[in-house]
């Protein structure tokens, strides 16, 4: 049944997944592209695109609106909770283990090993975004200028999100005029 193999798609990939949702990406697009045949290309990085301008949970956007795509509302359900059910599991064992394991250097080891690992996992997603892009003469400065708006002034990603939907819904328009 499709549904429960979605489940179990997301299921694996949030029990293997560390670093949050970004570091999900890839492995996503591995099970529902290229391995399953799911989403086309487009509609994949679509959702990452919706995902990441709604508020919540990245991860949990991700599932929703790509379970939902391939499976209406029990996908979505099914999708969210495959995703989020190997967090609350893992959370619930370290909670109860905690006081013994809190301090002990191979799990301080363990997690200065996962760290770069982790920032592979996010910065190859981007940079297929970033070619995906199809950045021009006049485009390729904006991921530069978020970038530093962001890193060096503090500005939050909200405000970024919501002066590009206005400068979208502007270009648009303005587009379709001129047609």
């Amino acid at each position: 049944m499709l549904v429960l193999k979605l489940f179990w798609e997301f299921f694996k990939i949030g029990a293997f997944t560390f670093g949050g949702g970004y570091a999900m990406i890839s492995m996503v697009k591995t099970a529902l592209v290229d391995k399953r045949k799911w989403l086309s290309e487009d509609e994949f990085w679509e959702c990452i695109t919706l995902a990441q301008s709604l508020p919540g949970v990245f991860a949990i956007n991700m599932a929703l609106y790509t379970g939902f795509k391939i499976c209406g509302k029990s996908g979505a359900a099914l999708a969210m909770a495959g995703a989020a059910l190997p967090s609350v599991i893992i959370i619930v064992l370290i909670a109860s283990f905690i006081q013994n394991i809190n301090g002990l250097k191979t799990v301080k080891d363990i997690f200065a090993g996962i760290r770069p690992c982790v920032i592979a996992l996010i910065l190859v997603p981007g940079l297929t975004m970033l070619k995906k892009a199809k950045l021009d003469k006049r485009t390729f400065w904006i991921p530069i200028l978020a970038c530093l708006a962001v890193c060096l002034l503090g500005i939050s990603p909200v405000y970024l999100i919501i002066v590009a939907i206005i400068a979208g819904i502007i270009l648009a328009k303005y587009a379709l005029r001129n047609s």
